[in-house]
C-alpha cells in the first residue's frame, strides 16, 4: 500500500511517498481501507519537530474509510462498515490500523470527506463550547481563525446556543466565509483587535476568547477579555506563546488560561461517544456544516501542508488515497 512516511524532521518537502506492507489488525483493532483523511495543524506540529515523536513515522490521526478487516476480539463491527476517527496514528495512508475503542461508526449521509474531517476538528470545537468555557446564551466570545476548520464549527455551534460571536480572519474571501457562518462580526488581523472588541462590546470585554493561532494573537487575546474572562489557548498555528508570569493574570481582571487538547476531552468510551455523537448527529440534521475547503491526493500531502501553513486554505482539507 502506499504511504506517506517522514524520516526526518523539517519543512514539507520530508513528506514522502512509500511503499509498504498492509499491516494486520490485533485481536482489538480495525483494519479500514481509507477513503478520506483529515489533515490538522497538529500534523505540521510533528513534521517540523516542534512536539517530538520517533522516527520514521506516517503522519495523521483522522481518516474515515470502510472497515476491511476485524479483529478476532472486537464487537460492534463488521467488515464494510462506514467509520471515522480522530486517534489512530498513521492514517496518511491506503489502509489504517484503528483500535476499535476509537472507532465512530459514521451515520448514512455524511460524506465521507466530511466525515474524515469531522471529529478532530469537531470535538475540539464542542470541548471548547461545552466544557472548557460553557458559554451561555447572550454571551460574547472571540474566535480566532474564524475560517478555519475549528473556526467555522466553534462559530456554528456558539451561535446555535445563542452565544454573540467575533471573529479574526486574513483575508476578505474568508471573512465572507465567516459571516456566513454566522460571526455578528468579523475582524481582520492587522487592526487593532483588542481596541475593536472593547468597542463591540461596551468596553466589558468578551467572556472567552477560543485562541489556536498562540503567539501572534495571544496579546490581543487577553487585552481582550472581561473580568474573570477565560482564555482558551488550544493551539499555536504562530508559534508557541512565550513564558508568562501569572501575575499578568491577576492585573488583567482576575483572568483564567487553560491549555486544553482534546485527548484530555475523550478519556473514555463514553465521553468519547457522546462528544462524536452531538457532532455527527449536528451535521446529520442539517444543523452544523463541515466546509472541506479543499482535497488533495495522497502523493499532493506536502503541497497540503504548504497550502496550510500559508493560510492559503479555508475550512477543513483532506488527502484523498
Amino acid at each position: 500500500m502506499r504511504a506517506i512516511r517522514v524520516d526526518n524532521t523539517g519543512g514539507p518537502e520530508v513528506l514522502k511517498v512509500v511503499d509498504v506492507p498492509i499491516p494486520t489488525p490485533g485481536p482489538t483493532q480495525l483494519l479500514v481501507r481509507t477513503d478520506a483523511i483529515g489533515i490538522n495543524y497538529i500534523d505540521t506540529y510533528f513534521r517540523r519537530g516542534l512536539y517530538p515523536r520517533a522516527l520514521p513515522y506516517v503522519p495523521g490521526d483522522e481518516g474515515s474509510g470502510l472497515i476491511d478487516q476485524v479483529g478476532s476480539d472486537v464487537t460492534g463491527f463488521a467488515t464494510g462498515d462506514r467509520v471515522a476517527w480522530a486517534a489512530a496514528p498513521g492514517s496518511y495512508a491506503e489502509y489504517v490500523l484503528v483500535d476499535a475503542s476509537s472507532a465512530i461508526a459514521v451515520p448514512d449521509g455524511i460524506a465521507s470527506d466530511q466525515a474524515a474531517s469531522a471529529l478532530l476538528q469537531g470535538m475540539t470545537a464542542h470541548y471548547l463550547i461545552e466544557s472548557t468555557y460553557p458559554a451561555q446564551r447572550g454571551d460574547t466570545v472571540l474566535v480566532h481563525a474564524g475560517a478555519g476548520g475549528v473556526g467555522l464549527l466553534l462559530t456554528q455551534l456558539a451561535v446555535a446556543k445563542g452565544v454573540n460571536v467575533i471573529t479574526t480572519v486574513s483575508t476578505d474571501a474568508k471573512a465572507e466565509l465567516s459571516k456566513r457562518t454566522g460571526a455578528a462580526h468579523v475582524l481582520r488581523y492587522d487592526e487593532d483587535i483588542a481596541a475593536r472588541v472593547r468597542d463591540i462590546t461596551d468596553d466589558q470585554g468578551v467572556h472567552a476568547v477560543y485562541d489556536g493561532v498562540g503567539k501572534d494573537t495571544f496579546e490581543a487575546s487577553m487585552a481582550s477579555l472581561r473580568i474573570r474572562g477565560t482564555l482558551a489557548l488550544f493551539g499555536a498555528a504562530s508559534g508557541p506563546v512565550p513564558p508568562l508570569d501569572p501575575q499578568r493574570l491577576n492585573g488583567a481582571g482576575s483572568l483564567f488560561l487553560t491549555r486544553p487538547t482534546l485527548a484530555h476531552h475523550i478519556r473514555d468510551r463514553a465521553e468519547l461517544e457522546w462528544r462524536a455523537g452531538d457532532v455527527f448527529e449536528a451535521m446529520a440534521s442539517g444543523a452544523l456544516t463541515v466546509q472541506v475547503g479543499a482535497q488533495y491526493a495522497l502523493d499532493e500531502a506536502a503541497q497540503a501542508h504548504i497550502d496550510l501553513e500559508s493560510r492559503k486554505t479555508t475550512g477543513s482539507i483532506v488527502l484523498i488515497p
